[in-house]
C-alpha cells in the first residue's frame, strides 16, 4: 500500500478512536488514556522536521476541533514533533535504524526497551505540556504529577497493545540493487 494512503487511513482510525472511544474514558478524573499521538511516533524517519511538526499541527487540530479545545492537543502534538528527531538520533545509532527501516517499531528500534524508551519519553512530554496547558498553573504540582504519571501509564499500555495487535511488517533495506 502506498505510505501516503497507509498514513491517511492511520490519521483518521487514530482520530475516530481517540474521539468515539477513548475520549469517553475519565478515571476518576485522574487518567486519560491518549494514543492518537502514535501517529506521530509511526512517522517515516526520513519526513523532515518541517513536514512532522505540519503534521502533528494538522493532528493536533484535528482532535482539537471535536474536543472544543483551543489548541492544547495541537501545541502538545507539535511539541513532540519538534522533539522526535532528537530522540530518534539519541537513541539510533546514525548507521542503524533510520537508514536500513521506513519508520519507527520494536524491530527498526533494537527491541522492546528501546521502543519502550522512545514512546514513554515521548509520551509523558505529550501528557504533561497537554496538563500543564489545560490547569495553566502548577498550582497542585502532585495532582499534576499523578495525573501525567497515571495518564502516560495507560496510554502506554494501551501504545504496547496497539503494537501488538497491529503488527507493522518492516522491510529490512539493504544498500545493494
Amino acid at each position: 500500500m502506498n505510505t501516503v494512503i497507509k498514513n491517511i487511513i492511520r490519521f483518521s482510525l487514530f482520530i475516530a478512536v481517540q474521539v468515539f472511544v477513548l475520549d469517553k474514558i475519565h478515571l476518576h478524573q485522574m487518567a486519560t488514556p491518549y494514543i492518537y499521538f502514535l501517529f506521530i511516533l509511526w512517522l517515516p524517519f526520513r519526513l523532515s522536521r518541517p513536514w512532522q511538526m505540519v503534521i502533528a499541527f494538522a493532528l493536533g487540530f484535528t482532535l482539537d476541533s471535536f474536543r472544543h479545545h483551543p489548541g492544547f492537543h495541537t501545541a502538545a502534538c507539535v511539541l513532540i514533533a519538534y522533539i522526535r528527531p532528537f530522540l530518534v538520533n539519541l537513541m539510533i545509532p546514525q548507521e542503524g535504524a533510520d537508514t536500513n527501516y521506513e519508520e519507527p517499531s520494536i524491530t527498526s528500534m533494537g527491541g522492546m526497551l528501546p521502543y519502550m524508551i522512545f514512546t514513554g519519553v515521548l509520551t509523558f512530554i505529550h501528557h504533561a505540556w497537554l496538563f500543564m496547558l489545560e490547569a495553566w498553573q502548577f498550582g497542585n504540582i502532585w495532582y499534576f504529577l499523578v495525573k501525567t504519571l497515571l495518564s502516560t501509564g495507560i496510554s502506554l499500555m494501551l501504545i504496547i497493545i496497539t503494537e501488538l495487535l497491529f503488527v507493522r511488517k518492516q522491510k529490512f533495506k539493504t544498500n545493494t540493487i
